[in-house]
């Protein structure tokens, strides 16, 4: 790029993770990015960090009472950061005029609106939540190519694939590919025998070998069903079929995935486990800036071990496989149940072997119809009942059968 043209950005999903990698590339090139718009939850506190320190022109909280708090503060402070709350809210940030990046950081379904909202409206979209394309990734796929978005993957393999195919391939479109391989650490549970699965704590469950994230996607990541929600989206952004997809094992989280050309080539991207990485990738696209991640040195690179995922142990990942052939909104429901299950886990109402039962038994009522947004939104709201329907009945027998 010869000359710079500074760009405003919004950040869905500020206060996670990923919202905080982004945060960290964005100071690292204030010529290059200015933060326009963050989103939280309830986290006031870093929200209020996040305004001091970036001085966006608007904050939304989806927690009213929260959005409340920031502002009393803010104010008290002459920070003039606007403040709003709700979806609605959520959608004004992430469609406005001025904004040409929306970074989509939003953790499970309720990313899926406003993340469609910014693809109609034609913005640069950084993909990091996989659930919009899991739950209807024909919609976003149409509606970019209508609008003119460009949908960019962040969530780290789609990424590694994205920089493996050819310059100038278009996400959406059909990857020149034989195969895709996604990788994956193993989780923490990679070597637990089978029968102690079963009792295994959220506190275990959320220590995540390499990757430091979230308490829901670290228990997706130790269920493998992370790594299946990635295969649907990879399979939308690549278009190619689930089943070229292949989920690999390898524990040190170095090679983020690997793309086979029909001449035998196989091509991989290597870098440190941090999402800083293809955050920056995808924040300047198609040119390259620093991210703040340390050289990797090959010298250190003793040991690359890859093996194949335990599927019997880990039956999530099937089910995604699964879902994705059979198609229409049955992933819609397999990403609800998903949801339900895994915060019933964390709340200590379920054990860890009981996610994927969940899981199939809300399965068992899927429909096959059209994915349109109207069907999803139906479908995503009656898997939601389903699985807790499930829940509470098997909590009540469990009590019933302790007294």
């Amino acid at each position: 790029m010869s000359k710079l043209t500074k760009q405003n950005v919004t950040i869905l999903g500020a206060t996670g993770s990923v919202g905080l990698a982004t945060l960290d590339v964005i100071a690292r090139h204030p010529a290059r990015f200015d933060v326009f718009a963050i989103s939280g939850h309830t986290q006031v506190e870093r929200m209020l960090e996040q305004c001091r320190r970036f001085r966006p022109r608007i904050a939304v909280m989806l927690d009213a009472d929260a959005a409340d708090r920031l502002q009393k503060i803010l104010r008290a402070e002459n920070i003039a950061t606007e403040v709003s709350a709700g979806p609605q809210a959520l959608d004004e940030i992430a469609t406005h005029t001025e904004v040409p990046i929306v970074v989509s950081a939003i953790v499970g379904a309720a990313g899926l609106l406003p993340t469609l909202a910014a693809v109609r409206a034609g913005k640069r979209v950084l993909l990091v939540n996989k659930e919009p394309l899991v739950m209807c990734g024909k919609l976003f796929i149409d509606e970019a190519r209508r609008s003119g978005a460009t949908l960019l993957p962040v969530d780290s393999e789609h990424n590694a694939v994205f920089q493996c195919l050819p310059h100038g391939f278009i996400p959406g479109d059909r990857a020149p590919a034989r195969r895709i391989f996604l990788t994956c650490s193993g989780g923490p549970f990679r070597n637990t025998p089978a029968q102690e699965l079963a009792t295994v704590t959220p506190e275990q469950a959320c220590a995540h070998p390499t990757w430091a994230m979230g308490r829901k996607i670290s228990v997706d990541s130790a269920t493998l069903m992370n790594k299946g929600l990635e295969v649907i989206e990879a399979s939308w952004l690549f278009g190619v079929d689930a089943q070229r997809i292949e989920v690999v094992v390898h524990p040190q989280s170095i090679v983020h995935s690997m793309v086979e050309y029909d001449d035998g080539s196989v091509l991989t991207q290597m870098s440190h486990p941090d999402m800083r990485v293809p955050i920056a990738h995808a924040l300047a696209w198609p040119d390259r800036i620093e991210s703040g991640v340390a050289a990797l040195d090959p010298t250190t690179l003793t040991r690359l071990e890859f093996f194949a995922p335990d599927r019997a142990r880990f039956p999530c990942l099937d089910l995604a496989y699964a879902a994705a052939q059979r198609g229409g909104t049955t992933p819609v429901m397999l990403n609800a149940a998903n949801e339900i299950a895994v915060q019933a886990f964390l709340d200590r109402h379920i054990g860890f072997t009981d996610i994927p039962r969940i899981i199939e038994h809300t399965l068992s009522h899927a429909r096959l119809v059209e994915p349109t947004l109207e069907n999803v939104l139906t479908d995503d709201a009656q898997a939601r009942d389903i699985a807790r329907e499930y829940i509470s009945g098997g909590v009540q027998r469990r009590r019933q059968g302790a007294l």
